[in-house]
């Protein structure tokens, strides 16, 4: 072990151990770090600087803190350098203290660089050591929306899934974060072991910017498992596209921006059974297809009720099959009879436009039968109020 220390105007190394000390003449030095203590000098006196983890540390947690410590004089800058994640961190009132305020990459080499001026003079001292690599990590695999250059609705959630279920959700969800351009109030909610929603208190603001991060490298996830790396994404709101219907009245009205576009006949579910009753509620445009091959659910050929049926310009609004979509053959209903298997069908140049103008998380408020939207069924998210919404947040 040893230090630097200042004896008859030179800098000389002090080794000590055993029973005894050894004294080397150092010359031309002007600061080094030495198991993270690196000491600077200024006059007479050591001003020392303290970093953790100390120099050539190995297996340092990824959920650990840096911390650099003075003890005279002022801290003037602190960096951390690495190939993980960046590594930022706050100082003290009196810049003595500075630490980080983010988990670390697991399995990295990171080198900390601290600078400190006391009576005018500024020193420089470094602490480089690696962090434990993990054995079982947490990745995000996906985020919706996810594709780029497209613009979505209003409604539109921000749906996060892990490549395997988090058992501390708590520590994850503080490292989630979501700046929109145009600011409103918002609540993550679990649907499932692995996966993660984020919803608006009331709707995005149209024509804007929103920016999602996750701190995600080296939380402590749970059961032994760290977040390997970070991850971004952008989402563009497009125009406050929402559209109403009643299903007794048999017409729905789409409007942008709150102007009216247009008013389209529809024929919805002929309500004989549940499976055929098309949902009230708050609905979201989740995907569209052209064309779509529509089959009856829980039924194979030769069952009663069996159907198959190729449809053009479909858009999809609900997990149980419940699309808006071209119907040629009802177009003597739509309008005036509810004849479907619970789609909405409208006639193919009402099919083509509706395909054309409406975007992914764009709003659709149907009013009129006894079967109420499930939350689950899809992108029912906005059946709940928001007060329910954020009883499934870990952070409640």
């Amino acid at each position: 072990m040893g230090e630097f220390v200042v004896i008859d105007g030179r800098f000389r190394l002090v080794l000590t151990g055993g029973a005894g000390a050894a004294v080397l003449a150092v010359g031309g030095v002007t600061g080094c770090a030495i198991g993270g203590e690196g000491k600077l000098a200024s006059g007479d006196a050591a001003d020392a600087v303290t970093i953790t983890p100390a120099n050539g540390t190995a297996q340092v947690r990824p959920d650990g803190t840096i911390e650099v410590k003075l003890s005279d004089g002022k801290l003037q800058n602190v960096t951390v350098q690495g190939q993980g994640a960046t590594i930022t961190g706050k100082f003290d009132g009196g810049r003595r203290t500075w630490r980080s305020t983010r988990t670390l990459t697991p399995g990295t080499s990171y080198t900390v660089t601290a600078q400190a001026r006391d009576d005018g003079k500024t020193r420089t001292v470094t602490s480089s050591f690696t962090t434990l690599k993990a054995d079982k990590t947490l990745s995000i695999v996906d985020v919706t929306p996810n594709v780029k250059g497209e613009k979505v609705g209003i409604g539109m959630p921000i749906i996060v899934r892990f490549d395997r279920p988090v058992a501390n959700k708590a520590a994850v969800e503080r490292t989630l974060r979501v700046t929109p351009d145009k600011p409103v109030e918002g609540s993550w909610r679990w649907i499932s072991a692995d996966q993660v929603v984020y919803r608006t208190k009331t709707y995005w603001q149209p024509h804007q910017t929103v920016r999602f991060h996750a701190s995600l490298a080296g939380v402590n996830a749970g059961g032994g498992v760290y977040g390997a790396e970070d991850e971004q994404a952008t989402l563009t709101i497009g125009a406050a596209q929402v559209t109403t219907g009643d299903i007794d009245g048999h017409h729905m009205t789409v409007t942008r921006d709150g102007k009216k576009l247009r008013t389209v006949p529809f024929s919805a579910g002929n309500g004989q059974t549940r499976e055929y009753t098309t949902t009230s509620g708050v609905h979201l445009l989740m995907e569209k297809g052209n064309p779509v091959t529509m089959t009856s659910p829980g039924r194979k050929p030769g069952d009663a009720g069996y159907y198959k049926q190729v449809v053009n310009y479909a858009v999809r609004f609900s997990n149980s099959g419940q699309y808006v979509h071209s119907a040629p053959w009802s177009v003597g209903s739509q309008g005036s009879v509810n004849v479907s298997h619970g789609c909405l069908n409208v006639s193919p140049a009402n099919a083509k436009w509706f395909y054309d103008v409406m975007q992914r998380g764009d709003v659709l408020k149907l009013t009129g039968t006894n079967r109420e939207f499930e939350p689950d069924n899809g992108w029912g998210f906005w059946q709940l109020s928001y007060d329910e919404w954020r009883q499934g947040s870990a952070l409640r």
